[in-house]
């Protein structure tokens, strides 16, 4: 099971790092919002979450704080988008640590669950905004 975890962590680090240094959407201040910012809101969650559950399942290798961070810069989104950003990642780490103190199964299934979607979902925001 750890095998799993260790690759689809390296392939979802791979593709967040991808997605953060191959950015090429105009940047500036926005009026409004882009098309993927919900994507983004939403993998910024998953990363949160993802921050909280690999070390307490000790499936560890990636530093999810720091891919959010590289992913922010790489965006350049104004104030309040890097708020909701942020404020994302926070929520999906406070929501994990609300329910467990140990690793269980169903916080290890919740992991595998969670790289799955993020892998998809930085994906999905590179193949249809980046390329």
């Amino acid at each position: 099971m750890k095998a799993a975890w260790h690759h689809r962590i390296r392939t979802t680090v791979r593709l967040v790092t991808v997605l953060a240094t191959v950015w090429c959407l105009p940047s500036g201040a926005r009026a409004v919002d882009p098309l993927y910012q919900p994507q983004m809101e939403r993998l910024a969650e998953i990363m949160g979450s993802l921050y909280f559950l690999e070390p307490l399942c000790k499936a560890g290798g990636a530093d999810w704080r720091a891919q959010m961070e590289a992913l922010i810069a790489a965006d350049e989104p104004d104030e309040d988008r890097r708020q909701r950003l942020a404020g994302a990642f926070n929520s999906g780490y406070t929501s994990f640590a609300r329910l467990y103190e140990v690793c269980t199964d169903s916080a290890s299934e919740a992991l595998t669950r969670l790289l799955a979607e993020a892998e998809k979902t930085a994906r999905d925001i590179h193949s249809r905004y980046a390329e």
